[in-house]
C-alpha cells in the first residue's frame, strides 16, 4: 500500500462549499494544521465514493494536502501496529470499525473534537479516544423479482420457513458484516438459549457461505444466484435499486449496527492537520459529505437521504455496537458460527 494525493482533485470535482452552519474548528489548530502542510489518513472508506471528495473538500477549505491509504479494517489496524514496532508512525488518522487494540497499544491519542458534543451521548466513546463518523446497519437484502413484495421474512424466525432452503447466502468470515454478526443480532433479538436453538434450527437452511465483502454477497443476490443475503449493509440496497437493480433491505428488529470512527494517532507526525481533519468528518459540513455519499451520517441534524434506513428506535431499532464491544464479542460469534454451521 502507499499515499495517494488528492491535491490537485478539487479541480477536477469541483467540491464546493457546503452549508456554514457547522461549529467552526478553532482558529490555532487551524494555523497550527495549515504550518503542518499535510495530513496522512489511513481510511476504509470508498475511495471514489468518499474518499476523494470529502479529502478534496477538505483541501479546498483548509489548503492541508490530504494523503490516503485505503485498506480493509483489518489491513489498516495491522499496518499501525507495524509502523509502531519499527518505531515510526507514519499515519496520522485513521478510520474503521475497531480502535480498541490501537487504544489499548498506547498508539491513540485522548481526544476528541468540540463537535462531538452535538452527537448523541450513547454514540460517543465515553472514554475519549475515537469519534463517530457514519454507521453501517446490517439487515437482510433481498432480490425482489424473487422474493415478491407481501412474501418477504419479517423476521429472524421467518428465515426459518422451508421455502428459502438453500437460497440464503451470508459472507463467512469473521468481521460485522458477515455471519458473526448475523449471530449476534439474533441473539440480541432472543437471548442466549433461545437464540442457540434458533441458529442450529437456521444450519438447517443450507445457508451459502462465501468469503467475500457484504457489498459482493448483495450483487450475488441481485444477480439471482439467491433469494436473500444475510447481514447486508442496508444502505448499499438502496444505492443499487436507484440504479434499477431488483433489490431491497428488510428491517428485522433489532438489526446489528456498528460505528465507523475515526481517531487521531498518539506519535502522529501531523498532529493538528490530523485533528482537523477529524474535526471535519464530525461537523456538519463533514457529514454531509458522508450524506452524499449515500453513507449513513450521525449527526443529529444530517439525516441520511434515505431516513428510514437510520434506527429510530421505534419502528426500526438497531443493536447498535461500538468498536470495543466489536473487539469483545465477534470472536465468540465466530466460534458459534464454526461450531454450528461448518
Amino acid at each position: 500500500m502507499s499515499f495517494r494525493s488528492v491535491s490537485g482533485a478539487c479541480a477536477l470535482i469541483g467540491a464546493a462549499m457546503l452549508s456554514a452552519n457547522a461549529m467552526a474548528a478553532d482558529a490555532a489548530l487551524i494555523a497550527a494544521a495549515k504550518k503542518e502542510a499535510s495530513v496522512n489518513w489511513y481510511t476504509t472508506q470508498i475511495v471514489n465514493q468518499f474518499v476523494v471528495p470529502a479529502a478534496a473538500a477538505f483541501e479546498k477549505k483548509y489548503g492541508v494536502k490530504v494523503n490516503y491509504v485505503r485498506a480493509e479494517n483489518a489491513e489498516v489496524m495491522l499496518r499501525l501496529m507495524e509502523e509502531s514496532k519499527a518505531g515510526k508512525i507514519v499515519g496520522d488518522v485513521f478510520d474503521g470499525t475497531s480502535a480498541s487494540a490501537l487504544v489499548k497499544a498506547g498508539l491513540v491519542l485522548k481526544w476528541q473534537p468540540d463537535t462531538i458534543a452535538e452527537m448523541p451521548a450513547e454514540w460517543r466513546d465515553p472514554n475519549g479516544y475515537w469519534s463517530p463518523t457514519n454507521i453501517y446497519v446490517l439487515t437482510p437484502g433481498i432480490n425482489t423479482n424473487l422474493v415478491p413484495k407481501g412474501t418477504e421474512p419479517k423476521s429472524h424466525l421467518d428465515l426459518l420457513d422451508p421455502k428459502w432452503k438453500g437460497k440464503i447466502v451470508w459472507a463467512g468470515r469473521q468481521a460485522t458484516s458477515a455471519a458473526p454478526g448475523f449471530i449476534g443480532s439474533a441473539l440480541a433479538a432472543l437471548g442466549d438459549e433461545k437464540g442457540m436453538a434458533y441458529l442450529r434450527d437456521l444450519s438447517k437452511q443450507n445457508i451459502a457461505a462465501i468469503g467475500v465483502s457484504a457489498r459482493v454477497v448483495l450483487d450475488q443476490v441481485i444477480a439471482g444466484e439467491y433469494a436473500i443475503g444475510l447481514n447486508i449493509f442496508n444502505h448499499n440496497t438502496t444505492i443499487s435499486a436507484a440504479q434499477g437493480a431488483p433489490t431491497t433491505w428488510l428491517p428485522f428488529n433489532p438489526s446489528l449496527t456498528v460505528f465507523s470512527v475515526a481517531a487521531v494517532l498518539k506519535d502522529a507526525p501531523h498532529p493538528n492537520a490530523a485533528k482537523l481533519l477529524v474535526d471535519y468528518f464530525v461537523s456538519e459540513e463533514g457529514q454531509q459529505r458522508y450524506r452524499d455519499a449515500e453513507y449513513i451520517s450521525v449527526h443529529p441534524k444530517v439525516p441520511p437521504r434515505d431516513p428510514a434506513l437510520r434506527p429510530d428506535g421505534v419502528r426500526f431499532k438497531g443493536l447498535f455496537v461500538g468498536p470495543d464491544e466489536v473487539d469483545q464479542k465477534i470472536g465468540a460469534w465466530w466460534k458459534i458460527y464454526q461450531e454450528i454451521f461448518r
